[in-house]
């Protein structure tokens, strides 16, 4: 089975297509189970001998059949209205050995919507590596609103910490460099930020989603909402258990298969799961 690289794309979304696979082969099924094992390598020593690949390709940020597809709504959809700032914070992150940890560009883009349409004001964003989907919260939200953003890395925050100020949004981000339960509990204990806050964005550690979860819907307001990304982690949550994805696919799949349970078993929100980048579900709180 042959595979060939799109390459007329841009270099950021160069990817394997499935588009030469033959025609008996290429049933929707078959198109995606040929993805992940395109993708796919051992763990162990051949992850460790892939790594700058690894994060250098950004395959897993969507779950469309082909590439060409995604590359149709980012360049007709995404990119034609993205904010200058914002497609420069996007170019310096897609330069970065862990750019694998962005959030994917239309992600992105649902997030300022999704900000601009509840009229969002007090946020949390959990995760948030050089501020790209920082960067796209804050130019959405009015004049004075506030982001709440955690993350432990404060270096790689300060990559796109100059353009966030070129942006003149900096004032509107109170970034703390620190794990995020123990502030997410210190809120909760204060009292005065219970039901506080209009909406929240997590983009973090993956086996502590239920964790997060479970402080986030006490500080979000009734009608707030949690949008968290990941939740269909390149497809493996709906895949056999042997398929051969990456190591670091595999070792976070399980927490992401219980979580989304909980989101689907939970009364006190209404939810969307989304197949877009890498899967996004948002979480309205209604009680």
């Amino acid at each position: 089975m042959m595979i060939t690289p799109l390459s007329f794309l841009s270099p950021h979304l160069w990817r394997y297509t499935t588009e030469t696979v033959p025609t008996h082969l290429s049933s929707p099924t078959t198109v995606r189970k040929h993805r992940q094992v395109t993708m796919a390598s051992s763990n162990g020593e051949n992850d460790q001998n892939q790594g700058k690949t690894q994060h250098g390709q950004i395959g897993h940020k969507h779950l469309l059949q082909t590439d060409a597809l995604h590359q149709y709504i980012l360049e007709t959809s995404v990119y034609p209205k993205e904010h200058p700032l914002l497609k420069e914070l996007r170019e310096v992150t897609e330069k970065h050995p862990w750019n694998l940890m962005a959030s994917s560009d239309d992600g992105v883009q649902l997030l300022s919507m999704i900000v601009k349409l509840i009229d969002a004001k007090n946020t949390i964003e959990i995760g948030v590596y050089t501020g790209y989907s920082l960067l796209a919260t804050a130019l959405a939200m009015p004049e004075n609103g506030k982001i709440l953003a955690i993350d432990p890395n404060r270096e790689c925050y300060e990559i796109g910490l100059p353009i966030i100020r070129k942006a003149g949004v900096e004032h509107k981000i109170d970034f703390r460099e620190s794990k995020a339960l123990p502030i997410l509990d210190s809120f909760i204990e204060d009292g005065e930020h219970r039901r506080a806050f209009d909406f929240v964005f997590v983009d973090a550690d993956k086996d502590n989603y239920k964790n997060y979860h479970k402080r986030l819907i006490e500080l979000v307001k009734v009608g707030g909402v949690i949008g968290y990304d990941n939740t269909l982690w390149n497809g493996s949550v709906a895949a056999p258990l042997d398929t051969p994805y990456k190591s670091y696919i595999l070792n976070s799949r399980g927490y992401l298969i219980e979580f989304n349970k909980m989101l689907a078993c939970d009364p006190r929100v209404e939810i969307c799961q989304l197949s877009v980048g890498d899967g996004i579900t948002l979480c309205r709180r209604i009680t």
